[in-house]
């Protein structure tokens, strides 16, 4: 079925088929196909609230019984073909699975097969000595000798952190399961409302300084107050993304819409799909954009080898462009992220206008409330503020840095 584009995922031991629900999810398509062909309890249970839970069983089309090996998505480079008839295939025949990966399917496959992560098998790996020195080997390239320091930092890991073997694992899963439900048990998931009302003082007194510094012609520190206020509702804003306030879909949602787009100009929408995705596939260089910064940072060799992006699709070229900025990444690192705003400004617009989040079901009026909070946040800040209270271009620009 995966081999036809069906959209495939397990959630306990219930095989789901989502392609119609794609168009409806609140997190976007990304965090659904990368799920794709896996067991997807742990990562269901920990996003979804038990009502939507209860929704998802509805694309319930079978049962699984056993522990399930997990395949390759095919967005993260798997490769899945049809049984073909008796006799055809002597791979399919020795399989006996309806769907088969092939052995070639890789999620690195989008760049040149790196001698760590894509010939040493796992066993081979768990074998190797922590102490073997990367002096004794010989390398062809650049990118073998940074794999090998790479294997040394994951036999050292792998001494110190329980071995990734399916029957540990396992334990470790069920363990984290019955941590979860002690937790909600105990009600700790349940946040403080003081907490919050004690944070809404902070936010309005800093806005208010703000003001009262626009007003006085102190436009630098006006933009360093207004700083503080984003910085600080940011946090907020991440509980209202998870739904982690009032675990209320529609009412988390206007929360952080409010204060994202409203009162800072950025999408809830976009980091919502972006963000979702960062907790699916964490740190991976080829489908976690939170990472994803060619080429102005690198905190992957792996980046070195001009990979594709699944999130954006499309290739991080490590050209001459990249080799030039990755070797003052160390030095540009602040300046560019004072920058990072203006990019997030983008991101958000690019995201409402080519319609990339729910376009269905009950989030699709999200988008036409984020546009209004759009329009809102620019009348009031680009227009009120920038252009009409502060007078002249150096005075606009210490403010934008500042803020």
């Amino acid at each position: 079925m995966i081999a036809d584009g069906r959209k495939i995922i397990l959630f306990r031991q219930y095989v789901l088929k989502v392609d119609a629900w794609i168009p409806y999810h609140p997190g976007g398509d990304k965090a659904i196909l990368h799920m794709v062909g896996r067991d997807a309890t742990a990562e269901i249970e920990a996003l979804h609230s038990n009502e939507a839970i209860q929704q998802m069983l509805r694309y319930c089309i079978g049962r699984v019984d056993g522990l399930w090996q997990n395949f390759t998505p095919p967005i993260q480079g798997g490769v899945f073909r049809q049984v073909l008839q008796e006799g055809q295939d002597r791979c399919n025949n020795d399989n006996g699975g309806e769907i088969e990966m092939e052995s070639g399917s890789s999620p690195l496959s989008s760049r040149t097969p790196s001698p760590l992560f894509d010939q040493q098998p796992a066993k081979r790996r768990l074998a190797s000595s922590s102490s073997s020195s990367v002096s004794e080997a010989e390398f062809s390239d650049g990118m073998s000798y940074l794999d090998a320091i790479t294997r040394q930092h994951i036999s050292l890991d792998l001494d110190k952190y329980p071995a990734p073997d399916t029957s540990t694992q396992a334990r470790i899963l069920q363990q984290y399961r019955e941590l979860h439900q002690r937790i909600l048990d105990l009600g700790l998931y349940e946040c403080d409302s003081m907490a919050y009302a004690t944070d809404c003082c902070i936010y309005v007194a800093l806005f208010a300084a703000m003001f009262v510094c626009l007003h006085l012609g102190q436009y630098a520190l006006g933009g360093l107050c207004l700083g503080f206020v984003w910085h600080q509702l940011v946090f907020a804003a991440h509980d209202a993304g998870h739904m982690g306030i009032t675990h209320k879909y529609h009412v988390d949602s206007v929360i952080g819409i409010f204060i994202a787009d409203f009162i800072g100009g950025l999408s809830m929408g976009w980091w919502k799909r972006s963000h979702n995705v960062h907790h699916i596939v964490t740190n991976a260089p080829e489908h976690d954009p939170d990472i994803e910064h060619m080429p102005l940072f690198a905190v992957s060799h792996r980046l070195l080898g001009s990979l594709r992006s699944t999130y954006y699709g499309r290739v991080m070229k490590y050209d001459a462009i990249a080799k030039m900025l990755l070797k003052v990444q160390s030095w540009t690192y602040f300046p560019f992220l004072a920058l990072g705003r203006f990019n997030l400004y983008v991101l958000s617009w690019d995201h409402l206008l080519a319609n990339r989040g729910p376009s269905k079901g009950p989030g699709a009026w999200h988008r036409w409330l984020e546009l209004t909070g759009q329009i809102f946040f620019w009348a009031w800040f680009g227009y009120g503020i920038l252009y009409c209270t502060i007078p002249n271009g150096w005075s606009r620009l210490f403010y934008l840095i500042l803020r």
